[in-house]
């Protein structure tokens, strides 16, 4: 009897939610793996290496007709992706191939924030007041029709980029001006200008959480509700803490409440990311994702010893993937990540790694970027490291992350100097 060929997986891949790395280990079982790329992209020319251990590697042109005739003959299985920039031509991909996967228009919902603010409104889901700026010309319009405070970015943008907050003449002046200039770059599109949702005291926690969802036809399961660390400017997060520190009234509120947004757009099919704010009116939707949150399939690994990819192969192959219960074992896990500065800078050393390491409920501490590595600025989110650990209370929790920046010293060449900066002083830069 012949041997049962393996599925294939086409995985989209770019910088996203999870490293080509344990993209590798979750499917290592289930399958082979086609990654596909696109034509230029940093990460993915460092990554590379990685990638052609784990499976073949093509590249993809960016003109929907070739792709799709390049993946039609490899003939996948399944097409998957965790990256942000790829979840419309992943949907578009596995439309064309009849495969399963989230549809097009929900892709579209996902990734626009502009048509995401007006289902959910349209579905009485979401108040949020939202005006998309199609033009700089646009800008006063949209300012007089949303006021301050408000906030401004791109519509299709992920990780803060081009994110900036209003809340006086002054700042909104400063961000036409950004605005302006980004077109006369060249390289213009789309912002969209929102209510300001301004958070209830929630410190020493974020005032915002997250939700990981999966979605298949027979319905929605809430995987985990994802408390938070404080943001650094401007809306940057830093850290995720299981499980979250709210009260379980609380907790099935905001569940409640991501079912019906992501009822709205019609959510059927992976993984999703939703973000939230908690107002002093109750919870408030920031965004829906349609993928994984960054770094949340390592720390499912490591906490509850669940792969997130393997669960997100299994429903990219039709099936619906049992789904366990969260469980932490009576402990509180997390992550911290210690962000690049918005100013352009050149790594030079960090200093304390191994301080860190030996603190008392830090399980692991790993850098993400090397000496010699240039640092671009802005408000793009670009993690330098990662902090994991479990303590046996929220307050030990954050007690044991400010002890692991105290510990790191940065030492970063500006364009007036090298600096020794410490890690509680790096959102400062």
């Amino acid at each position: 009897m012949a041997q049962q060929q393996r599925p294939l997986f086409a995985v989209l891949y770019d910088a996203g939610a999870v490293p080509a790395g344990e993209v590798g280990a979750g499917l290592a079982d289930l399958g082979d793996i086609v990654f596909l790329v696109p034509p230029s992209s940093a990460h993915v020319e460092q990554l590379r290496p990685v990638m052609e251990l784990l499976g073949e590697v093509r590249t993809l042109t960016g003109r929907r007709d070739e792709d799709t005739e390049l993946v039609r003959a490899l003939a996948p299985d399944a097409i998957l992706t965790f990256c942000e920039d790829m979840i419309r031509p992943a949907a578009e991909l596995a439309a064309a191939l009849g495969l399963p996967g989230q549809s097009v228009e929900t892709a579209r919902l996902y990734t626009d924030k502009g048509a995401q603010r007006r289902v959910l409104r349209e579905a009485g889901v979401d108040r949020t007041g939202a005006h998309v700026v199609e033009s700089p010309g646009a800008w006063d319009e949209a300012l007089r029709t949303i006021g301050l405070p408000s906030l401004v970015k791109p519509v299709t943008a992920s990780r803060s980029r081009d994110a900036y907050a209003l809340r006086t003449p002054e700042d909104a002046r400063v961000v036409r001006e950004r605005l302006d200039e980004i077109a006369a770059g060249g390289a213009w599109e789309p912002f969209i200008l929102e209510e300001f949702l301004e958070g209830r005291a929630s410190e020493p926690f974020g005032d915002y959480v997250s939700v990981e969802s999966a979605c298949t036809p027979s319905g929605i399961t809430h995987l985990v509700l994802t408390g938070k660390s404080p943001v650094v400017p401007p809306f940057r997060g830093t850290g995720r803490i299981w499980p979250s520190h709210l009260p379980r009234d609380e907790e099935q509120e905001i569940f409640d409440l991501v079912t019906r947004a992501l009822e709205a757009v019609g959510a059927d099919s992976g993984f999703a990311h939703t973000e939230l704010k908690l107002t002093p009116g109750g919870p408030r939707i920031i965004e829906l994702n349609g993928r994984l949150s960054g770094h949340v399939n390592m720390m499912a690994r490591e906490s509850c010893g669940l792969d997130l990819v393997r669960v997100g192969a299994l429903m990219a192959l039709g099936e619906e993937p049992y789904l366990p219960t969260f469980d932490f074992g009576g402990k509180v896990h997390f992550q911290y990540n210690n962000l690049a500065p918005l100013r352009p800078a050149g790594l030079v050393a960090v200093h304390g790694a191994d301080a860190v390491r030996e603190l008392p409920g830090v399980t692991a501490y790993r850098n993400f970027v090397r000496p010699g590595d240039e640092l671009p600025g802005g408000t793009t989110t670009l993690t330098l490291d990662t902090l994991s650990g479990v303590c046996d209370g929220h307050e030990a929790v954050m007690r044991t992350i400010d002890a692991a920046r105290a510990a790191l010293t940065f030492e970063l060449r500006f364009e007036d100097g090298v600096r020794c900066i410490n890690g509680l002083e790096l959102p400062q830069y």
